[in-house]
């Protein structure tokens, strides 16, 4: 009768709640560190995870119509907050859990200098970046551009993805010789870890600060609770850093 009832809830170990799923909306830019990340909360809490994968922006379009999420993790501020505002989030429940760095990226080995002049010498085809209407790395791109004095003269070679996973795609198929993607897509360790890249400097852009907010559907999901929680953990900030997110 034990032997049952601790496989359905963890009286043997060191949890003593109900093992539950919770459902996560992922900032395309966290993938990898997110996949790192439920990894080891499954591990130590018996909680489930399902995460999807996209735009901020999308997110919130979908979220706004009943999208079934009990967690943001954002690429931005301004979506947590605004869900907050519009009753779609739990209040006092928002908190920055990232501060993500744009990257200038080849998949091509020595095509990227260390200072970016790749973008004023204009020696490739096709430039990827993601919608800024839609991706906050995207916006952080276009503002990258206009501060260099560069973007209508590049704007002709622009190839626009919806998020920043579908960015990495275009370069890494070479349908784009360079684009600007999330430094966790191509950074582990603190080392490249393909290609070649330009860490653009934080003064040309606004910090990518992300937030996490809980939804409303997951303020009585054990998992979900367990998750935000477990974002403010050392376990998870070691991660996060690996990937190159600072806090």
């Amino acid at each position: 009768m034990l032997h049952t009832l601790c496989a359905g809830i963890f009286l043997c170990g060191h949890v003593s709640v109900l093992a539950a799923e919770t459902t996560v909306a992922v900032a395309s830019n966290f993938t990898l560190p997110m996949r790192k990340i439920v990894q080891s909360f499954e591990a130590e809490t018996g909680h489930k995870v399902k995460i999807s994968l996209g735009s901020t922006g999308g997110f919130y379009a979908q979220i706004k119509n009943g999208g079934p999420f009990h967690i943001l993790l954002s690429a931005d501020r301004e979506t947590p907050s605004k869900l907050e505002k519009e009753a779609l989030g739990v209040p006092g429940t928002r908190f920055t859990y990232a501060t993500g760095q744009l990257v200038l990226w080849s998949r091509q080995p020595d095509l990227v200098d260390q200072q970016g002049d790749i973008l004023k010498l204009g020696k490739f085809q096709k430039l990827a970046i993601a919608n800024p209407k839609l991706a906050p790395y995207g916006a952080a791109a276009v503002e990258t551009l206009n501060k260099l004095g560069l973007f209508n003269e590049l704007r002709p070679k622009f190839v626009q993805g919806e998020n920043i996973n579908q960015v990495f795609q275009f370069v890494q198929t070479e349908n784009a010789q360079v684009g600007f993607v999330a430094m966790s897509q191509v950074f582990e360790q603190g080392q490249l870890t393909r290609g070649s890249a330009w860490v653009v400097p934080a003064n040309l852009y606004s910090p990518i600060q992300q937030d996490a907010i809980l939804l409303l559907p997951g303020q009585g999901n054990a998992a979900a609770l367990a998750l935000m929680k477990f974002f403010k953990s050392p376990k998870a900030k070691s991660i996060m850093r690996e990937y190159g997110y600072t806090h």
